[in-house]
């Protein structure tokens, strides 16, 4: 082969990886165009406030529950998980749980949606990418809550009814990795750093920027503002008990240390003055359950 003709072969193959890097890059923001306009649809919006009021939903049972527990009139703690088994024993029990997967689904997808388009102006900076993954990891968790109650509708028997077994059994797999216990370490910090932006949020409640509260009367509004603020900081609470944990977990190389939210409620519990403090973070978590309601009505979701 000639050095011309080779050169021309050459030039030809380069054109053609360059046209076929430029038709990958057109369908791939053609598919993000398409995606991003499927977000924008009435439904779809309609669909995530199905998903915050699902969320309400959860967080009423799980608080309800441990508040008639804090008061000596039967209840227990439960977690997420345990709360979706109490509707499955419910009369028409299956038909509502089915109903609940599909608001978590939604939930957990419009999350990934605020994550991957920035649907809260968040903005790429540190803060704000930091903030738009803490969006897909809410997402993610409750796609696989979803999941979990997509199980138990349709009778699987490795249905995890506990956040607290999960945490113990990735605790122990990841503790088995090469510096494991840095890596679990580094978890319980995140989670106590979530905990710090949850009481942020309590503190300033920023968060009403995202409502439409200018319709409502004053005394409506400054209740939505109540409910929000207990409720972020009743999460944060949780969350603080969890993220130390973990930390302890690490440190003594022991997954049972780990807590999810049922452990973590029942560890309230046993302090002194255990049923006031666990009755207090329990109506916290009451009053997230019905500040979800708030935001499924009065959130921008645009």
């Amino acid at each position: 082969m000639s050095s011309d003709t080779a050169k021309t072969h050459s030039t030809k193959s380069g054109k053609g990886l360059e046209d076929g890097l430029h038709d990958v890059k057109q369908t791939a923001q053609q598919a993000q165009e398409t995606a991003r306009e499927a977000t924008e649809n009435k439904w779809f919006k309609r669909l995530a406030r199905v998903g915050y009021a699902t969320k309400g939903v959860v967080y009423l049972l799980v608080g309800g529950l441990a508040v008639t527990l804090a008061i000596g009139h039967g209840g227990e703690v439960t977690d997420q998980k345990g709360a979706l088994d109490v509707i499955f024993k419910w009369p028409f029990g299956r038909v509502l749980l089915a109903l609940i997967a599909i608001g978590l689904l939604a939930f957990g997808l419009w999350s990934i949606v605020q994550a991957i388009f920035d649907k809260e102006h968040e903005g790429s900076k540190a803060k704000g990418i930091i903030a738009r993954i803490g969006y897909g990891v809410v997402g993610l968790a409750y796609l696989i809550l979803a999941f979990g109650a997509y199980k138990l509708v349709s009778g699987a028997e490795d249905y995890e009814k506990s956040t607290t077994t999960m945490a113990q059994d990735w605790t122990g797999r990841l503790l088995h990795f090469p510096f494991g216990v840095a890596i679990v370490t580094f978890i319980g910090v995140v989670i106590l750093g979530v905990a710090i932006y949850l009481f942020a949020r309590a503190w300033t409640a920023k968060f009403q920027r995202r409502f439409h509260l200018g319709k409502l009367s004053d005394r409506m509004r400054k209740a939505v503002i109540f409910l929000g603020r207990f409720g972020y900081a009743a999460l944060g609470i949780v969350f603080t008990i969890i993220g130390i944990f973990l930390i302890v977990a690490a440190l003594k190389h022991n997954p049972q240390d780990a807590k999810g939210l049922d452990a973590a409620l029942k560890e309230l519990l046993q302090q002194p003055f255990g049923p006031v403090l666990l009755g207090l973070v329990a109506l916290g978590l009451v009053a997230y359950g019905v500040y979800s309601f708030a935001e499924a009505r009065y959130r921008y979701v645009e």
